[in-house]
């Protein structure tokens, strides 16, 4: 099984090669109808993805069922987010892509929340008094 670090910066660099691609795209045609697409790949996808990966790579957590369930649903959320943003926007507004919208970012939203407790759970292994 892989580090979630790397598994975080594999989608995060995904995420940043789709963010450019758009972001060139969008600038050669001079349509930016896609604009808020865009800055939700970058910032959701690659800017939040990574620094996510960053983290587990400089933390070790204790709590590997939270690690799991924080790292696929970021990657989960961020993809379903974007995806149902785009088909929602984009495309044409459809029962399933405004689901695909909702239930991406509330899967993402619990990633936060995830994160959040696990950094207040957080306990350093160099010191173990550590609150």
């Amino acid at each position: 099984m892989h580090k979630p670090s790397k598994i975080l910066l594999v989608s995060a660099g995904l995420f940043g090669l789709i963010g450019a691609f758009m972001g060139s795209h969008m600038a050669g045609a001079g349509d930016y109808a896609m604009r808020p697409i865009h800055a939700h790949v970058l910032v959701v996808g690659w800017l939040t993805l990574f620094s996510w990966s960053v983290y587990y790579k400089v933390f070790v957590n204790k709590y590997s069922v939270l690690e799991k369930v924080h790292v696929w649903s970021a990657i989960i959320g961020a993809f379903g987010l974007t995806i149902g943003m785009y088909m929602n926007n984009v495309l044409s507004s459809t029962t399933f892509s405004l689901m695909l919208y909702i239930v991406g970012g509330s899967v993402l939203l619990l990633s936060f929340i995830v994160f959040f407790i696990q950094t207040i759970l957080y306990k350093s292994i160099e010191n173990k008094n550590e609150a």
